[in-house]
C-alpha cells in the first residue's frame, strides 16, 4: 500500500510539473528534472534495502535535483560560449571577405 501511495504521489508531482511548463525546458531545467527523478529513484532503491524507501526518495530527490541542475547549468554555459565563438568567427570571416574584395578591387585599378 505504501509503495502505491508513493508511486501515486510521485506521478502526481511529475504530472503537475509537466503541466506547468508552458515553454520548452532549458538545459538547466532538463538536468534538474532528470537528476531529481534519478535521485529519487536511487534513493528509494537504497532506502528500501533498509526499510525506508520513502525517506530514501525524499533525500535522494533533492540531492539529484541539485546535482542535475548544476550539470545542466555547466552544459548551458558551454553552449552559450560556443554560440558566442561561432558568432565571432562568422564576423571575422565577413571582415576578411570584405578585405579580400577591397584588395582585389585595388589590384584591378592598378
Amino acid at each position: 500500500m505504501r509503495k502505491k501511495t508513493l508511486l501515486l504521489v510521485l506521478f502526481l508531482a511529475l504530472a503537475i510539473g509537466f503541466a506547468g511548463c508552458s515553454m520548452p525546458l532549458t538545459v538547466r531545467e532538463q538536468g534538474g528534472l532528470i537528476g531529481g527523478v534519478l535521485g529519487a529513484g536511487s534513493g528509494a532503491i537504497i532506502g528500501s534495502t533498509v526499510g525506508h524507501a520513502a525517506a530514501g526518495a525524499a533525500i535522494g530527490g533533492p540531492v539529484g535535483l541539485i546535482a542535475g541542475a548544476l550539470i545542466g547549468d555547466q552544459l548551458m554555459g558551454q553552449g552559450q560560449h560556443q554560440q558566442r565563438q561561432t558568432y565571432e568567427n562568422q564576423t571575422e570571416l565577413e571582415r576578411l571577405r570584405w578585405e579580400n574584395e577591397r584588395l582585389r578591387q585595388q589590384q584591378l585599378e592598378r
